[in-house]
């Protein structure tokens, strides 16, 4: 990038003014991760300061079968496969409430397309999920889902985030999003819910008081023009609605762990890598500049390991997601170390490590409480890049 486009952006950025497609992909194009990701870290301190937010949650997979066979996914089984579950309500609950001393206060909860699983399932696990833990909020299930049980249940969405509601819904997830381009989205997407219906889903969401987040599912075989147009159809639809709380880039998995059962599920690992850690922190402080209209940007530790999700709050991020305990979706490929769990004094360590001050949130971002940051009299202590 020539000097003059250099000045030109950091001009837009400073003064607030929006950046446009074309900019986002010659913000791609830079090869100088360190300017970029000091601007992004300007704009996201600007935004939050010293802070990065956590939660202390529980990923919760209730079914890992799905009429889909998505080509970057390992998680779905097929009916009969010998590894196919479905958690009977009352385990679900045994396994939430597994964490209740813990001082849990959300769960996150995402599941395959189960063929035969009734429509009522899903509100009665709700329902008993909120009675086992009245105070742990619930975030549950992706758009996709929801357009899935608008088929068995023959209900509009409408009808169906009303129901959920008064189940205890508190949040939809932000997954199904991957790359709404339908250039890459047909060869990577094997399930009816495109750009069309996820953002119908989330719009109705946000109409009815719901806050949601948005993902994007990078490093696989879109390209940088591909994420940008991703971003900037999100950016829009928040001008309409202001609905979503948090960006999340999620990073892409190549199918590891099972390829030791003969299985390689992933139908898109022969012909990809996966994203290198220069390439995340690039596409977290793009992100974090493009999307100027959403107030955080998460880094989930799971899918990108936990030292680039430390870096990635000094490219943007200002959020890194909570203890999760077990994240089948993604540990159902990856098999490069990550831990199926962090306690929150994991993350306390974590964010002091990396120069910043922790402030553990719930699922609205509400403040649940404040914690000291590094010790800045210590000369060792990091500290965030000063802007």
């Amino acid at each position: 990038m020539d000097a003059g486009l250099k000045r030109e952006l950091e001009q837009k950025v400073r003064s607030g003014e929006r950046l446009s497609r074309e900019d986002g992909i010659a913000l791609y194009e830079s090869d100088d991760l360190a300017w970029l990701g000091g601007l992004a870290h300007e704009v996201r301190t600007r935004k939050n300061g010293d802070v990065v937010h956590f939660n202390v949650n529980r990923h919760l997979n209730m079914t890992n079968v799905c009429t889909a066979s998505c080509a970057y996914c390992s998680f779905q089984r097929k009916p009969g496969e010998k590894d196919a579950y479905t958690m009977r309500i009352e385990e679900a609950v045994r396994l939430a409430k597994a964490m209740e001393n813990e001082n849990l206060t959300e769960l996150h909860i995402v599941n395959g397309l189960h063929p035969n699983l009734p429509w009522r399932y899903y509100p009665r696990s709700l329902s008993e999920l909120k009675k086992a833990l009245p105070n742990v909020s619930l975030k549950a299930f992706t758009a996709t889902e929801i357009h899935h049980f608008e088929t068995i249940s023959g209900m509009s969405a409408s009808d169906i985030l009303d129901e959920l509601i008064e189940a205890g819904l508190e949040s939809l997830t932000g997954g199904g999003a991957e790359i709404f381009d339908w250039e890459v989205r047909q060869h990577i997407v094997d399930h009816r819910t495109h750009w069309e219906d996820w953002s119908r889903i989330h719009r109705l969401a946000h109409s009815k008081g719901l806050k949601t987040p948005s993902t994007m599912l990078y490093g696989h075989i879109e390209e940088p023009r591909h994420r940008v147009d991703h971003v900037l159809r999100l950016r829009e639809l928040q001008d309409e609605t202001g609905g979503f709380q948090v960006f999340i880039p999620l990073r892409y998995q190549h199918d590891f762990v099972d390829m030791q059962d003969g299985k390689v599920r992933n139908k898109l690992q022969a012909r990809t890598t996966m994203a290198t850690g220069a390439e995340a922190l690039k596409t977290f402080a793009v992100s974090r500049l493009l999307f100027d209209n959403v107030p955080h940007v998460k880094v989930f530790w799971v899918m990108h390991g936990v030292q680039t999700a430390q870096l990635a709050l000094q490219h943007g991020a200002d959020d890194m997601d909570g203890s999760v305990v077990e994240y089948k979706i993604t540990h159902d490929a990856d098999n490069y170390g990550t831990p199926n769990k962090l306690s929150r004094e994991d993350l306390l360590d974590l964010i002091r490590d990396a120069g910043f001050r922790p402030v553990e949130r719930n699922t609205r971002y509400e403040i649940i409480r404040e914690y000291p940051g590094p010790d800045a009299a210590l000369r060792e202590s990091p500290q965030p890049m000063r802007v």
